[in-house]
């Protein structure tokens, strides 16, 4: 008798387990994790899903593909050890997974959100320059390049309100760095730096740095409009940005036709060896990219909808809950319909969750550390 009451008790066990997590993935280490795909839009497929995670995978220096089933709840698996990562890269990252882990999400989950996944590798800075190795000093990316004695000036940008000396290395293979020092241009003061590199994956690292030549999370915006590295990645969408606008010639410096074309070659040059490389995303389509934007977007401004699947809650129910809060449009993303604001709708979540930065692109009021 007491044989099967421990058989019953122990089903019972199995059933509320089961109806907790769903039929989740039991991680073996950190190098694998177990993601959630909470659909965002009605057009919104795993193959346009599986194209943006495997660009945010690239741009913290993945040189392999995702491949991947989904089980019957949108739930995979992703390991690090089949995407091709730095050492540095997998060790920083199974940080970011221990800390992932420990969220009341997961535990409940048994899964993290994958929007929320790839917020925290992109829209989070110090995870971003953790992950990619961007140096906490400007002189030690300095040490790895020489830079060309030819310089261009940038005295109209569409993107910052200052002005702009622009100092670039050879292109030795995928081995390239383009500086950006943001001046003043009565007292030429140097304000800010920008670094762009080139990764052995073809894809760009970006880091901003202070005047006193030390890494910092954003540009200021009092200076710029080039906000955090996501952003970065979102306007050079994998190549050499070229100049958009025309630019008033300076002595001692490239014309503007002159830098101009420079740039040009560059960025032609690099999508010519970026093709050349297997295994990863396909340059040849830059503008995939955009499927990784919309991952971060969907889940910073999602839907009730996309809530109501992320919090198991009937669509009724979520609606109800938010009904104090106001929604809004995704100027980029119309298509997104009526949403919220991940920041607002928190403290209606079922569970407690691993926080994010206030914004993914641009300068945080809030920015979050999981790593270190």
């Amino acid at each position: 008798m007491k044989k099967w009451s421990y058989f019953i008790v122990l089903c019972g066990i199995t059933l509320i387990s089961g109806c907790t997590h769903d039929s989740v993935f039991e991680p073996e280490s950190n190098t694998i994790i177990t993601l959630k795909w909470n659909q965002a839009y009605a057009s919104e497929t795993k193959e346009n899903v599986m194209l943006g995670l495997n660009w945010a995978l690239g741009s913290i220096g993945a040189a392999s593909k995702l491949a991947v089933s989904l089980d019957q709840n949108r739930r995979f698996q992703l390991d690090l050890d089949d995407l091709g990562f730095s050492v540095n890269a997998k060790n920083q990252i199974k940080k970011l997974h221990e800390s992932l882990k420990q969220s009341e999400e997961y535990q409940q989950t048994g899964g993290i959100d994958l929007g929320r996944y790839v917020t925290l590798i992109l829209g989070a800075s110090e995870h971003y320059y953790a992950i990619t190795g961007v140096p906490k000093r400007l002189s030690d990316v300095m040490a790895n390049y020489q830079l060309e004695m030819r310089k261009g000036y940038v005295n109209n940008s569409v993107v910052s309100n200052k002005h702009r000396i622009i100092s670039f290395s050879k292109q030795v293979g995928l081995r390239q760095l383009f500086l950006s020092a943001e001046i003043d241009s009565i007292n030429e003061q140097v304000l800010e730096f920008e670094t762009v590199e080139i990764m052995e994956n073809g894809h760009l690292r970006f880091g901003v740095y202070g005047a006193d030549s030390i890494r910092i999370n954003a540009s200021d915006p009092g200076f710029s409009e080039a906000g955090k590295p996501a952003k970065c990645m979102w306007c050079h969408e994998g190549r050499i940005s070229p100049l958009f606008s025309s630019q008033k010639d300076k002595a001692g410096f490239l014309s503007y036709l002159q830098l101009k074309d420079t740039l040009e070659w560059f960025s032609s040059n690099l999508t010519q060896k970026q093709l050349q490389i297997n295994g990863g995303v396909d340059f040849g389509k830059k503008q995939d990219h955009t499927q990784m934007e919309l991952l971060y977007i969907s889940f910073m401004y999602p839907s009730a909808a996309r809530l109501s699947e992320e919090w198991r809650m009937p669509l009724s129910v979520v609606e109800s809950k938010l009904s104090g809060l106001s929604t809004t449009t995704y100027a980029e993303f119309p298509f997104l319909g009526d949403v919220y604001r991940r920041s607002e709708v928190n403290s209606f979540s079922p569970y407690e969750v691993l926080s994010v930065s206030t914004s993914v692109r641009e300068y945080s009021v809030e920015e979050v550390n999981h790593i270190n």
